[in-house]
């Protein structure tokens, strides 16, 4: 018995030193981080698991209620998707007032929620705005000119911010979320995120094909940090949270070298992500202010010749009669906005295997789009 555990205690070491010495020690933090907080995969719940640096607001600004406020009823099928995929919160804004809320599983309006990739579409307001303020000459700057190390790369000398917005980067890089020795599993637990996005090469010409990475997205929030000299989340509070009014203070969570995780990982309040949506669903214009661009806004919600499904890191479906565009992130979350209706409708939950077209879009953006569009 006594040399039968002696093996079983030897084995398992001996594992544990192969996986640490194999570069996947993350695993172990993953694990102990989990072992008494919740689910060991992600969670829109995460905000206590890892380190964050604050998104100040300042003079909150609450959203006026339509008066018709929380007096309409869900139809079946709407009821029936947010109960299939575990949602936490559902905000319908319409003509810029709060038409529609509700909360499950523990959530309020004061709840902190995790954006997931959503994050990515908010780096591109930050480049607009970088490029309002001088920081970048335009979208098409070579990343080269941030890190002159990618002038050594055949492939890496012609990537520019655009082709990491638009997911046209050619980095050899799989997206992969359903296995823990994936590059996505140890993005999301590391501790060097800059040092795992460097290491990263490349496998083909950038612009040339679309293919989703979320390292793409580090990348360029790496490059944000430097052409500003400022941490992601001060220049999102001088240039968003503060302006709109935003109703509570987020945080972004970051690594060991304090640095935002930027493929993801903002946690905000549901009624504030909203406020996003209506920013952009207006063309950076907020109060009689042009906070962005609007020729940059109306670029950043162009698709790409190559996906006409996806522009700067925000989604689009102009192949239906009712055309929107939407932020997406891991496990179901949403900000849509529709400009015909004068609807943002932002979504959070927490469900990983939800249906998708042919162009990798959740149908469930399309049900909710119908839905109120219909409804409203």
């Amino acid at each position: 018995m006594k040399k039968t555990l002696t093996y079983i205690i030897a084995g398992t070491s001996a594992i544990a030193a192969a996986i640490y010495l194999s570069g996947y020690g993350f695993i172990f933090k993953a694990l102990a981080m989990n072992v008494n907080k919740g689910p060991i995969t992600p969670s829109i719940d995460d905000g206590e698991k890892f380190p964050s640096r604050s998104i100040p607001n300042l003079h909150p600004e609450p959203w006026k209620k339509d008066q018709n406020y929380n007096t309409g009823v869900l139809t079946e099928k709407l009821v029936g998707e947010l109960k299939k995929t575990r949602a936490s919160s559902l905000l319908v804004i319409r003509d810029s007032k709060l038409l529609y809320e509700e909360y499950w599983n523990d959530h309020d309006a004061s709840s902190l929620m995790n954006s997931f990739s959503m994050a990515k579409g908010i780096l591109s307001i930050l480049v607009g705005c970088a490029i309002d303020d001088g920081y970048l000459e335009s979208e098409n700057q070579l990343i080269s000119s941030v890190f002159p190390h990618y002038k050594n790369s055949r492939y890496g000398k012609h990537l520019t911010f655009r082709h990491l917005m638009t997911m046209q980067a050619g980095l050899d890089w799989e997206e992969e979320y359903h296995h823990p020795f994936s590059e996505n599993s140890k993005q999301y637990f590391v501790e060097d995120l800059a040092g795992q996005a460097f290491d990263i090469g490349f496998k083909e010409m950038p612009g040339h094909n679309y293919e989703y990475q979320s390292v793409a997205a580090q990348i360029l929030g790496l490059a944000l940090r430097k052409v500003t000299r400022k941490n992601l989340a001060d220049y999102l509070s001088e240039k968003i949270w503060k302006p709109l009014g935003m109703e509570s203070p987020a945080k972004w969570s970051i690594d060991k070298q304090g640095v935002e995780k930027a493929f993801c990982c903002i946690h905000a309040t549901a009624r504030d992500f909203a406020k996003i949506g209506q920013l952009i669903m207006q063309n950076g214009r907020w109060k009689g202010k042009q906070l962005i661009s609007e020729e940059y806004c109306k670029r950043m919600l162009t698709p790409t010749k190559t996906n006409d499904a996806f522009c700067f890191t925000i989604w689009a479906d102009d192949e239906h009669q009712l055309q929107y565009r939407f932020f997406y992130g891991f496990l179901g979350q949403f900000i849509i906005m529709i400009p015909e209706k004068q609807l943002v409708i932002v979504k959070t939950g927490f469900y990983n295997r939800l249906d998708v077209d042919d162009k990798k879009r959740p149908l469930q953006v399309k049900i909710f789009a119908e839905e109120f569009a219909r409804m409203i």
